[in-house]
């Protein structure tokens, strides 16, 4: 007996959850009602709508409840998709949004097959990413404590002039400041003391992710990573804690646009239009690849190192040279996460040659550089006045 399939779009919020239900093949999209935000209040959702010749399949977007509900459903055997709110359909017309429309909508474009979801990791993944997380927010804080006190000094007239920041000589001459004013050396003292706590507390995060690599399932890929020069411990796990599998992606191109290193572009009729990078991927592992070619630089595989001193001999910024680098590091990095996975990636398909377009011949030919001739009968000298023609005479 074949059953009906029932798409359940769920508004998931802290306190409560909006439902609505489409019915396959064109058949009834209604709102269901709100209900709690407890688990067990799913579960008597459940119970109501359950019917033997009904097939239930949950959906809602992902935010900060998690992937809780997610797992519980489908620990229960119902089908759940986790969606990308970013690349949800909607109509500029649209500009009412409340809990009721946004899950009508859920469960119409989940029968329409028109949502994007998102990876969900399990929940060993998803513990080491939050550490991985943890550690990151320990980084910003103690760069925000550095910009306080630098500037503090500045505001002083007391900048320090050294070639390197926060070495041991940079902490001396912290050490020996003194402040104008009591207040100040207060104000001053505090910083230095922020700044402290938080390397400490970096410190600590560190060593605590680097400890889990012991036993995580990943290990022999954070290993394989790590031969690319540039890439650590702390990149390889920050890389796999946010992407989970990258042998998912079917080639390197699926991963650059993953990551949102690939340009945006805005083309129309013949013109083809690009810009900057779209951004619209996971930003923990673009920084993480971005942070990696920093640390490369020129040391970089022969490829990369070949490619990157190519961008800067036509004088590309240094931000663009990096960040295109990082996209073919992204190529790199999906070909050993396969192999090391035991999925040997697939051989590159080359792209067949575009014909050639008539007027793009001829704008080619209109670029071509033009050589000019000199008429020579007309006698040229230094002077302009010279080479004026002679006015009629009246």
């Amino acid at each position: 007996m074949k059953k009906t399939i029932h798409y359940i779009g769920l508004d998931v919020h802290k306190n409560s959850i909006a439902v609505a239900i489409a019915v396959e093949d064109g058949g009834e999209l209604r709102s269901y009602g709100t209900i709690g935000g407890k688990l067990a209040d799913l579960d008597k959702l459940i119970k109501k709508l359950e019917h033997p010749g009904v097939e239930l399949r949950f959906c809602y977007e992902a935010g900060p409840t998690g992937y809780v509900i997610c797992r519980h459903l489908k620990k229960r055997a119902y089908p759940c998709e986790v969606i990308a709110p970013s690349l949800i359909p909607q109509k500029p017309s649209d500009q009412v949004k409340t809990n009721r429309r946004d899950a009508k909508m859920l469960a119409r474009l989940f029968r329409a097959g028109e949502l994007t979801s998102v990876h969900v990791p399990d929940e060993e993944d998803e513990a080491i990413r939050d550490l991985e997380r943890a550690r990151f927010s320990a980084v910003k804080d103690q760069r925000r404590a550095r910009q306080r006190l630098k500037g503090l000094l500045l505001r002083q007239g007391l900048p320090y002039e050294g070639k390197t920041s926060w070495g041991p000589a940079h902490l001396n001459y912290l050490a020996r400041l003194k402040m104008p004013n009591v207040a100040q050396q207060i104000a001053f003292e505090e910083y230095k003391t922020a700044i402290t706590v938080a390397g400490e507390r970096l410190e600590r995060l560190s060593k605590a992710l680097e400890a889990q690599l012991d036993g995580w399932k990943w290990k022999p890929v954070v290993l394989a990573l790590m031969t690319l020069r540039g890439i650590q411990t702390i990149n390889a796990m920050t890389l796999l804690a946010e992407l989970g599998d990258l042998s998912r992606f079917t080639n390197p191109h699926q991963l650059m646009s993953y990551l949102g290193l690939v340009s945006s572009e805005d083309s129309t009729g013949d013109k083809r239009r690009q810009g900057g990078i779209t951004k619209a991927g996971n930003e923990a592992g673009r920084r993480a690849l971005i942070e990696a070619v920093r640390a490369i630089a020129w040391k970089a595989q022969q490829r990369l190192h070949g490619r990157y001193h190519h961008l800067k001999a036509k004088g590309k910024k240094t931000q663009v040279v990096v960040t295109a680098i990082a996209r073919e590091l992204a190529g790199f990095v999906w070909a050993i996460a396969c192999t090391a996975v035991g999925k040997a990636p697939a051989p590159r398909v080359p792209k067949p040659e575009a014909p050639a377009h008539p007027q793009k011949n001829s704008e080619n030919k209109s670029r071509q550089k033009k050589t000019y001739q000199l008429n020579p009968a007309i006698k040229y000298s230094a002077s302009r006045k010279a080479n004026r023609p002679a006015a009629p005479r009246s």
